[in-house]
């Protein structure tokens, strides 16, 4: 896959993409927006951030909350200081594209330099950031080729994930899944999208692990994390909003019932409706910087 720049995306995300941290001030103007919590973030940033699983934690939809940063305690530092680097780029904090600034990043997370480049080093293989000579570390910002294609690929990888799920899931694990549903959709009702999109992605990660399918489990969270950041965005189009947490009412049904192949199906549209929203959100972002 090639992580070229696309002039496009970056049109795309002027308008209302995140913001890069090359500028102190950036950081002075965002502030915590406080708002609805569910019962998970009150644990540890370890706990909440897996970064083998790509868990994000989102935080504002209108202005990501890079201030509200947790104190990153010494014997988490490896795992912490990823996953809020992680939150930063699916957020927007970290555009596409942003130069990731050593300095105000220290400052900003309360660490050393040490482990914060090893932390560019996960993000890198990772695919999240791109590791540049005499740049420093760059955020990643697809063509839309990538887009396209990494959308695609998914929709398959968790049409997979469902269909093996319901042969295999306990009724333990089911519960949860509704459990975060109905979750979800509280936050929906509320257009909490921050809170939504957290629950939302652990409903599709839940899926994925009860599987029980290592191969598929590696291939899903390396390449699905490259799209955390655009999967979350989709939402702004609130109609679009509204018509996924219908196809997610639908994966409940079809996961209660174990149907395999009906819940393929829905997963694989699901995620298919994802890409034409992006894409979407792109060619008009792109007619009116055009004009």
């Amino acid at each position: 896959m090639t992580h070229s720049v696309c002039p496009v995306y970056q049109l795309y995300t002027s308008g209302s993409r995140g913001l890069g941290l090359d500028d102190a001030a950036t950081m002075r103007r965002i502030r915590p927006t406080g708002g609805n919590r569910s019962r998970r973030e009150n644990e540890s940033p370890a706990a909440l951030f897996d970064v083998h699983e790509e868990t994000p934690m989102v935080a504002s939809i209108a202005r990501p909350d890079a201030a509200n940063l947790v104190s990153i305690k010494p014997q988490m530092l490896h795992t912490a200081v990823v996953a809020q680097l992680q939150r930063m780029i699916v957020e927007g904090v970290l555009a596409p594209g942003a130069r990731l600034n050593e300095r105000l990043l220290c400052d900003q997370l309360g660490v050393s330099r040490t482990p914060l480049r090893e932390a560019f080093m996960v993000l890198a293989a990772k695919g999240l950031v791109s590791l540049l000579p005499n740049r420093g570390a760059v955020v990643l910002e697809l063509s839309i080729k990538d887009i396209s294609e990494t959308f695609e690929t998914i929709s398959g990888l968790e049409a997979m994930s469902g269909e093996l799920a319901c042969s295999r899931i306990t009724n333990d694990e089911v519960n949860e899944i509704r459990a975060l549903h109905f979750e979800m959709l509280a936050c929906h009702a509320l257009r909490d999208l921050p809170g939504y999109y957290r629950l939302n992605h652990m409903i599709h990660d839940s899926i994925n692990k009860a599987a029980r399918n290592d191969v598929l489990r590696q291939t899903y969270t390396t390449i699905n994390s490259r799209l955390q950041a655009l999967r979350f965005r989709s939402n702004f189009d609130h109609d679009k909003w509204d018509a996924a947490v219908r196809e997610h009412s639908e994966m409940i049904e079809a996961l209660d019932a174990r149907d395999g192949r009906r819940l393929a199906g829905i997963l694989k549209v699901h995620v298919l409706n994802k890409r034409d929203c992006v894409l979407a959100q792109i060619a008009v972002a792109a007619k009116v910087n055009a004009r």
